[in-house]
């Protein structure tokens, strides 16, 4: 049967495609075949990708293995769990509303969601569209509440939780943090003021009347559907099952084909009659209050890419790996769903739109100055950012200053007597220096992120030991306990075992996420009262010293 079935698919495809190789050269026909062949080794999981110009699919190809318990190979039609691509379904459903006049971007949440704490009230719409609202991401905080991977979480299980939290990661509209929470409740606020269900709303309003007729929302990781693909994770043995146990809605798990995208988005360069304002409103941008530019509108980034004006969006869940991009000037949408984890769509994307318009805005190389070696070398050691608790390492190599992010390496040349620019522009931010102030430029658009220079020390044993003892977070209903015992200080929580803490500085740790930062408290008596704990999307998370 799936011989049979296969052979169909292949039949079906090598008409496709001759049909449609005529939009583009034979040339560059072959040269995006050729990106993904590799994926056609045996037992290789792959996707599907297509291409359309105008109103033209030009390329549509199928690769690699759908299921690797029975050898289905993908096709054109399978369906894949496209993750936070599904992020601009949510924001066009919002936005439908807004033209209906049933709510107001601008208006506070808790016009739409009730039991909401204080906060509520000063975050908009608006603002957890373009991920500037402060809101801690649900990730972040259940996995801070003893949550691990393989935990299913819903849209109920995030609703306990928000409840309990009493504060922001930052003012509402002053940065911009990608936030799963807000497009979260995106859906609530959806269901709040239709009466129906989300799965049920996005179907009668948005697939359906844009002709996606093979697209649904998942609200169950667990349901058997036809069409679907599996997704795997590579691991040095070879591919294993990745389970999607993340169950909730309006951030994620909307499932479609790669057809349906383009049928999608085609609508930002030739809308469907009626939807013209929508895909418009779609695009927005608002600066944040300091006036810094934020490049993500209505669920989507807005950038350029080879002097084109780009429109996109990528998705990660389980084994799955997606990216949708249009370039409304040129007519053009690239679509690349994959089903495994060590797939990179949005490289592949990028690699696509080198064939099809060339690689035509290759800025100058910038000119670079030479500076004194006594210069560099006054510039290398350890910075700390005191608002977020990260911490960066400088150190040179040559007339090439390093900066270290953890595992992650960049490379800066001088551009100015205090100004370097990354040496892979597109992949790290500007950086300057001033006095003992090292200052971040992130590509994103958002603010600056200013590190302190600062001189480690190791900590005496009494100090280590002062930070021991029980600390409760009643905003997450958990707690942990931290220990110092042969010269090593660690935390142990019953979910997550024990968790290896690093001294920076005096009463700031570093550990394994999801206890990545913590910041000590202490009270008028210089006793230690809790600590805040911090591990990127969510911020200050109170712990209360019980012991």
């Amino acid at each position: 049967m799936y011989n049979f079935r296969a052979l169909l698919y292949m039949i079906f495809l090598l008409l496709f495609t001759s049909a449609v190789q005529a939009q583009l050269s034979e040339t560059q026909y072959a040269k995006i075949d050729s990106l993904f062949r590799s994926w056609n080794a045996p037992g290789h999981p792959g996707g599907s990708i297509a291409v359309m110009q105008g109103d033209k699919t030009v390329f549509s190809g199928a690769y690699g293995l759908a299921s690797l318990e029975y050898p289905v190979p993908n096709n054109p039609e399978m369906r894949y769990n496209i993750a936070s691509v599904s992020k601009q379904f949510s924001g066009l459903g919002i936005v439908v509303l807004h033209l209906q006049h049933k709510l107001s971007l601008d208006a506070p949440i808790s016009r739409y969601i009730d039991d909401l704490p204080g906060f509520g009230n000063r975050i908009t719409i608006r603002q957890m569209l373009h991920h500037t609202s402060g809101l801690r991401s649900l990730h972040a905080l259940f996995a801070l509440a003893g949550w691990r991977d393989d935990d299913l979480r819903t849209n109920a299980d995030l609703d306990r939780i928000m409840t309990a939290q009493q504060d922001l990661n930052f003012q509402p509209g002053s940065e911009y943090l990608y936030c799963n929470t807000g497009y979260m409740f995106l859906a609530n606020i959806i269901e709040n003021v239709t009466g129906q269900d989300f799965t049920t709303f996005m179907q009668n309003e948005i697939f359906e009347p844009l002709g996606m007729t093979a697209t649904y929302v998942e609200a169950r990781y667990n349901r058997v559907v036809p069409d679907n693909a599996t997704s795997y994770d590579a691991t040095d043995n070879g591919f294993v099952r990745a389970v999607e146990y993340w169950g909730y809605v309006g951030s994620g798990n909307i499932h479609t084909t790669t057809a349906d995208m383009l049928k999608y988005l085609k609508n930002y360069y030739d809308p469907r009659p009626g939807w013209e304002k929508a895909f418009d409103m779609m695009r927005t941008l608002d600066p944040l209050t300091d006036g810094s530019f934020n490049r993500y509108a209505f669920g989507v980034n807005i950038d350029t890419l080879y002097g084109q004006q780009r429109i996109s969006h990528g998705g990660s869940i389980g084994g799955f790996r997606s990216h949708a991009a249009v370039f409304p000037l040129k007519k053009t949408s690239i679509v690349v769903l994959t089903n495994f984890s060590s797939s990179s769509p949005a490289s592949l994307s990028d690699e696509i739109a080198t064939v099809i318009f060339g690689k035509n805005d290759q800025e100058p190389p910038v000119r670079t100055i030479k500076l004194p070696e006594r210069y560099i070398q006054n510039l290398i050691g350890d910075y700390w950012d005191d608002k977020t608790y990260e911490q960066r390492r400088v150190s040179a190599r040559g007339d090439t200053l390093l900066l270290h992010n953890g595992r992650k390496i960049s490379g800066y040349l001088p551009a100015a007597k205090d100004s370097f620019v990354p040496v892979q522009p597109a992949t790290a931010e500007k950086l300057s220096f001033k006095g003992h102030t090292l200052t971040l430029y992130p590509t994103a658009g958002s603010p600056p992120v200013q590190f302190e220079k600062f001189v480690k020390t190791p900590p005496t044993p009494a100090l280590l030991n002062s930070y021991t003892g029980t600390y409760y977070s009643p905003e997450l209903e958990t707690l942990y306990t931290l220990h110092y015992k042969d010269g090593k200080l660690f935390a142990y929580h019953i979910r997550h075992g024990k968790i290896v803490l690093t001294p920076v500085k005096e009463d700031r740790l570093q550990g394994d996420y999801p206890m990545r930062n913590i910041k000590f408290k202490r009270n008028q008596n210089n006793e230690i009262t809790g600590l805040y704990a911090s591990n990127g999307r969510a911020r200050n998370v109170w712990f209360e010293k019980t012991d």
